[in-house]
């Protein structure tokens, strides 16, 4: 009812009651549903947040009416928020019954652009964590939100759509999705590489690629100074080691010498006839034992600093132990042992296997801190696994499994 020709006053435990009932509902039919919970005072917790919602704050297109949409976001209007390569589509609970629909649409990220910010992080990283947990130098941060050429999107590139009746673009449901994309974004920052359709991994591998490219590019060169291996055994009478063959030019056979010379006695070989000869074993070692000890992977440029060994010697014994499946490649230019593969443990069988162990049941509460779940999701997976008849309620609050 309006009184004077303005609509009714509607508070905010009112806002908050009619979007949390549109919530239920959604879940009834949708339980993947993923709602934008906005806990404590602060938008953006990371720094992934704070630059997202900084750089649009920043336009004038966006200044004066983007935040209408902070108080919507915060009493969990955003009922749905989804993020795709080039697009977000979410539902935002309106004055109507029915959620609107929110259609966000930005341009990939300029290949100009994204070729110059690669540049620019070359040998600045050390590894994806350091990157999506936003610490790196602030010199990266300016190239990252460098208005036009960073990054983040400008207005030029974003294209919001929305199905209420307001006749502005940046209609208060928007503004509340665009603040969403930011909650979001604290939580997995890799979206936002996956929304500009670029890949985060280039930052790291092939910044370290460049260095090490660099690296092989002064090893590779020979002054006047230095004789070849067959020279020596010519000129001196030497024998040299063995050399390894790694498919590069044989090395020129020494020519017949007429002056007679006492034979040199060469070291016994190392492996039996027949057999492909390898690098020396410590070597070898040393290298596969620091991959051993790395956890997430670990570069080549990273190999030559802790072992000490020259950067052609480490990628020739780091090709033939991927060849021979010891270690493997889980990103571009990033090494690891090779390990079994483990099916990923869904978070339902933790929970069924928390109150199976216990036969009189299990608090929600003791579930959770045995499972780290948040609520919400805890409850959504109480809620399947009870309509599979899997766990049942012994009481309040208490849940029992099912024993079949």
């Amino acid at each position: 009812m309006a009184y004077w020709q303005f609509p009714r006053y509607v508070t905010v435990g009112e806002k908050r009651a009619k979007a949390d009932r549109t919530l239920k509902k959604l879940k009834k039919k949708n339980p993947d549903i993923q709602p934008i919970v906005i806990e404590g005072r602060t938008l953006g917790k990371t720094w992934w947040g704070r630059a997202w919602n900084e750089n649009l704050e920043r336009y004038a297109d966006y200044a004066n009416r983007i935040g209408r949409g902070r108080t919507y976001v915060r009493h969990g209007a955003v009922l749905d928020l989804r993020i795709d390569p080039g697009l977000v589509s979410a539902l935002v609970q309106g004055s109507t019954s029915r959620p609107y629909t929110v259609t966000i649409t930005i341009k990939p990220l300029a290949k100009k652009i994204w070729k110059e910010i690669k540049t620019g992080c070359t040998g600045r990283f050390e590894s994806l964590q350091d990157l999506l947990a936003g610490i790196f130098p602030k010199a990266l941060s300016e190239i990252f939100t460098a208005r036009g050429k960073g990054l983040f999107p400008s207005p030029a590139e974003i294209t919001l759509d929305c199905s209420c009746p307001d006749w502005a673009e940046m209609c208060k449901h928007v503004a509340a999705v665009l603040y969403g994309i930011g909650a979001r974004l604290d939580k997995d920052p890799a979206l936002f590489f996956r929304l500009r359709k670029v890949r985060m991994e280039d930052l790291v591998s092939e910044a370290m690629e460049e260095t090490t490219g660099k690296l092989l590019e002064k090893a590779e060169k020979k002054t006047g100074r230095v004789i070849e291996d067959a020279d020596l055994e010519n000129v001196f009478g030497i024998v040299m080691e063995d050399r390894l063959d790694y498919g590069g030019k044989k090395s020129p056979k020494p020519l017949p010498d007429s002056t007679p010379r006492k034979p040199v006695k060469r070291p016994p070989a190392a492996v039996s006839a027949g057999k492909k000869k390898t690098a020396p074993a410590d070597d070898k070692t040393l290298i596969l034992d620091v991959v051993l000890a790395s956890r997430t992977g670990i570069t080549i440029p990273s190999l030559c600093k802790r072992t000490g060994l020259n950067p052609v010697k480490v990628r020739n014994i780091i090709y033939k132990a991927h060849k021979e499946g010891i270690i493997e490649r889980p990103s571009r230019g990033t090494y690891a042992w090779k390990r079994a593969k483990v099916p990923p443990i869904k978070a339902s069988d933790v929970v069924l296997k928390i109150i199976g162990r216990s036969v009189k049941g299990v608090s929600f509460s003791l579930i959770r801190k045995k499972s780290g779940l948040d609520d919400k999701r805890l409850r959504n997976i109480i809620f399947r696994l009870s309509k599979q008849g899997k766990i049942t309620r012994a009481a309040r609050g208490v849940y029992v499994a099912v024993n079949r």
